[in-house]
């Protein structure tokens, strides 16, 4: 099985530690390895360094070089400019149809936590073996869901339909986008929904096919980039075609409009969390919502509900009688916030644009 691990995104939402030159996925946000690390390194035995594929931009290529030493240069495809998710896909399975157009291939995110790596791989490794023998299929792989959340994803599924070493995969009944908190709880209190991870087990040519069939912009831009692989001209090609192709996300271009029928769902928890911002890695760490969360040199006194995070070696970060705050001290910057208005970061960085504090995102 192949494994394509997509690392391209910018990530506001986890500022002051995720910025342009370094984004969330390279950052060490729990423990000692960045999440791209940990993304790359749960794979391990199983899959070999020289079957995972790196899609990121241009400019982080170095960087992925610098922290992932042993997977294969040729492994890691530099974007030449941010296009979103769909032509990022379209390419790698381009890539990998050329390769091998019919082995397996393992869709994964760089920014993500999974806690239960040993139910993780047991999920994948039986979709492996179905995709294996029904070549035109996609399998999702679903959180069951912790809490009726409003910013994640939602899969609708069905009846069982097939079982593979105990673990069973459910007919594939839909999306769900971001549903409000109503229909959040509603999700939620019923066993026929689970968080959609964007994690997804295919085979290369059949990903591509839907491409040429829903998106022949981006498959026909693809192609002509391709057409020089391995060849002297094919970066002039790659920066010519790639900067025509339209800016939409893979589940508009293709997954909103695959036929239910070829698609399963598999689910379980595997201690998955987006933490993708400060809110969603305080969820994700703690065993109950009163639980300070803290990195570095940080001490707290009667205090609960914080999410403390200190990336200055030399500074001790003292707290007294606080609830509910978020504090992040960087080398350049602290950020102090009630852990109730993260949702503002973004905005706040994006604003940032065109003045004097441009500098700090």
């Amino acid at each position: 099985m192949k494994v394509v691990i997509f690392a391209g995104g910018v990530g506001t939402r986890l500022w002051p530690l995720s910025r342009k030159k370094t984004p969330k996925q390279f950052e060490k946000i729990v423990g000692d390895d960045s999440t791209l690390q940990l993304a790359v390194k749960r794979l391990y035995p199983q899959i070999s360094p020289k079957d995972i594929f790196i899609s990121t931009g241009k400019i982080y290529k170095n960087l992925v070089l610098s922290q992932l030493k042993e997977i294969p240069k040729e492994n890691i495809i530099g974007e030449p400019e941010k296009k979103d998710v769909g032509p990022a896909v379209c390419l790698m399975m381009g890539i990998l149809a050329r390769m091998t157009s019919n082995e397996p291939v393992l869709i994964l995110w760089s920014d993500h936590l999974v806690l239960r790596e040993e139910r993780f791989k047991k999920l994948i490794f039986a979709a492996e073996e179905i995709v294996k023998k029904e070549q035109n299929k996609i399998i999702f792989i679903g959180q069951k869901p912790r809490f009726a959340s409003d910013n994640l994803g939602w899969i609708e599924k069905g009846e069982v339909i097939k079982k593979v070493d105990s673990i069973r995969f459910f007919q594939f009944c839909g999306f769900k986008y971001k549903p409000d908190k109503l229909l959040a709880e509603k999700y939620f209190s019923s066993d026929k929904y689970c968080w959609n991870l964007g994690y997804f087990i295919s085979t290369p040519i059949f990903i591509y096919n839907l491409f040429k069939r829903f998106s022949p912009k981006i498959y026909g831009l693809t192609e002509k980039i391709l057409s020089s692989f391995g060849k002297k001209d094919f970066f002039d090609k790659f920066e010519k075609n790639y900067s025509k192709m339209p800016e939409i996300n893979f589940d508009n271009a293709i997954l909103e409009q695959l036929d239910k029928n070829f698609a399963y769902v598999v689910v379980d928890d595997i201690g998955w969390s987006d933490i993708g911002a400060w809110e969603a890695l305080k969820e994700a760490l703690q065993q109950n919502k009163e639980d300070n969360i803290t990195k570095g040199e940080v001490l707290l006194k009667d205090s609960k509900d914080n999410l403390v995070y200190s990336f200055n070696q030399k500074k001790l970060v003292v707290g007294i009688d606080l609830e509910n705050i978020l504090v992040v001290d960087t080398q350049d910057i602290l950020l102090i916030s009630k852990k109730t208005s993260v949702s503002k970061i973004k905005k706040l960085v994006e604003s940032f644009s065109g003045t004097k504090y441009e500098k700090f995102t």
